[in-house]
């Protein structure tokens, strides 16, 4: 077979070169890629045995576990799409990913059974549903299931897979959209292999597939304890540079963030690097390691890797006091650019969170598509070139507006960020257009808030902004006009509501009772509205 940049090709040529290496550690699960790979092949025996076919969506619902790993690789052992569900969905959040996805089958953790009854009526067209033991009691669902178990058991744990594999097959992640609906964002193997996992290597990527084979003893040791979730791009793509790097993948398991647990884990599997995610994640650490500086041998740790919002100078600045000599990576990525770029230790600008492109990420003016200038005090959009996704999955509409083709011929993903480039050249970030709130990596849209809080009952209008918070770099605001007959309105009643409707990540932290400013031609006056939280709020 003619070799591809088709995952499963990538991983099992890198299997083939080198099995006996330990590769993984989820919890109590520790994989060499022999073993990661005979899961792999089992699951997907497995899900073939359940009538998936090449191409076919399935949701995989759950925490960070081996089985999430085990399971994408068996998705693209048969060309199968493995689909990212966030666990913390509601009903009508989940319904709609469900649906627009096309899911064929499922592997959900038992935890989450409950919200899939909510919608069982609309899951006929699920093949399979294979239910993940993670220690809550077996409880009787309207879904037909499977032990997830019992499934893989009885399958193969060899290969022998008749299905095409090419570079051409899709890797589709699903991200939230400027209108807050998620949206399945494309990308052909080939392109994702190089713009999201790096090439199977940051320093120097392969140039032809065969090449993987050469990882299987790696220039630059560089095992990762990859503390992001699997559900997120960040988590995915940390856990797989690692993986086709021929590296070590520690991924951290527990169902509740402990800093004195992932310190733990440094001392005792000794990673050279932590893929954390922005301030909320990375303060927390810090602070342990300074409060009990004796405790642990942090000794392994030769970088720090963050990505999906970037770090404070003065979380940098804690690190370095128990690790002086660390060097300290903010990335900047998105699912529809992959990697963009990165800056090591500096990371921030008199203007907002900064990075160096790595060539293929430009600021260009949104109407013309040329470059803007450094220096220039007029923004530009973010864009991406090269390895960059086919498109949204069903939306051409959408497709059209984001990935552009310049008067050059060459092809861009604008994705909806305002930039600047300063005078040397780094890529100054200023947000989205959208108002978009970055609250601890989790982007969260005003628009979708607003929808829910107008629903309750006491409630003529609202309007939401994000805040600077010291943990998790923005917290949720609701500014809410009250119905006429309505006296009174506390913050637990509305976010008890609103739990109902969205992920509780997006519920209000604060809420402000009042008029909810809008323009003179009724819109909502996201910056007056975010100059009066500012004045009436403690920051």
């Amino acid at each position: 077979m003619q070799p591809s940049y088709q995952m499963a090709d990538l991983w099992e040529t890198l299997v083939d070169a080198g099995a006996a290496d330990e590769c993984l550690v989820a919890g109590q699960v520790r994989h060499t890629r022999d073993s990661l790979d005979r899961a792999a092949n089992r699951i997907g025996h497995a899900l073939t045995a359940r009538g998936i076919r090449a191409g076919d969506p399935v949701g995989i619902y759950a925490r960070n576990r081996a089985e999430y790993v085990e399971s994408m690789l068996g998705c693209w052992k048969i060309a199968a799409r493995p689909i990212n569900i966030n666990w913390r969905y509601v009903a009508d959040e989940l319904r709609y990913v469900v649906a627009d996805a096309e899911l064929k089958a499922l592997i959900v953790e038992r935890s989450y059974l409950q919200v899939l009854d909510e919608i069982a009526d609309d899951l006929s067209g699920l093949l399979t549903t294979l239910v993940l033991d993670d220690g809550t009691p077996v409880a009787a669902s309207r879904l037909p299931t499977e032990r997830f178990s019992d499934a893989v058991s009885g399958a193969s744990p060899e290969r022998g897979f008749d299905v095409e594999r090419t570079s051409d097959d899709i890797y589709m992640i699903y991200t939230g959209g400027t209108t807050g609906m998620p949206k399945g964002v494309m990308w052909r193997h080939e392109d994702f292999f190089y713009g999201c996992v790096m090439g199977g290597n940051p320093m120097a990527p392969i140039t032809r597939p065969e090449e993987i084979a050469g990882h299987v003893n790696p220039t630059y040791q560089l095992d990762a304890l990859v503390l992001g979730q699997l559900m997120h791009g960040s988590g995915q793509w940390l856990t797989l540079i690692t993986l086709y790097s021929g590296n070590r993948a520690i991924i951290y398991t527990d169902r509740h963030f402990s800093p004195e647990h992932v310190l733990d884990l440094v001392e005792r599997e000794r990673p050279q690097t932590i893929g954390l995610v922005g301030d909320a994640m990375a303060r927390p650490i810090a602070e342990a390691a300074i409060a009990e500086a004796d405790r642990w041998d942090l000794s392994a740790l030769v970088t720090i890797g963050n990505g999906g919002a970037m770090l404070t100078a003065s979380v940098k600045d804690q690190f370095r006091q128990v690790l002086p000599n660390i060097i300290i990576a903010d990335s900047f990525g998105a699912s529809e650019t992959g990697a963009g770029g990165s800056d090591l230790n500096q990371g921030v600008s008199e203007r907002g969170p900064a990075f160096t492109s790595d060539g293929r990420t430009a600021v260009l003016d949104p109407e013309t598509l040329e470059p803007v200038p450094p220096g220039s005090p007029e923004p530009g959009m973010l864009a991406r070139r090269g390895h960059i996704p086919t498109g949204y999955w069903k939306d051409p509409a959408k497709t059209e507006a984001t990935f552009r083709t310049d008067r050059h011929g060459v092809r861009w993903v604008l994705p909806g960020d305002f930039a600047l480039v300063d005078d040397d050249g780094r890529v100054v970030l200023l947000g989205r257009g959208s108002g978009c709130i970055n609250s601890g990596g989790e982007k969260i849209f005003p628009e979708e808030v607003e929808a829910s809080i107008r629903a309750h009952p006491d409630v003529l209008d609202a309007i939401v902004v994000g805040l600077p918070d010291e943990r998790f770099g923005e917290r949720v605001v609701a500014m809410v006009t009250l119905r006429d007959e309505a006296s009174e309105l506390a913050l637990d009643d509305l976010q008890s509501h609103c739990r109902t409707m969205i992920a509780g990540y997006k519920v209000p932290r604060d809420l402000l009772v009042g008029e909810a400013p809008r323009t003179n031609v009724g819109k909502p006056d996201y910056a007056a509205a975010k100059r009066i939280a500012t004045g009436r709020l403690s920051v």
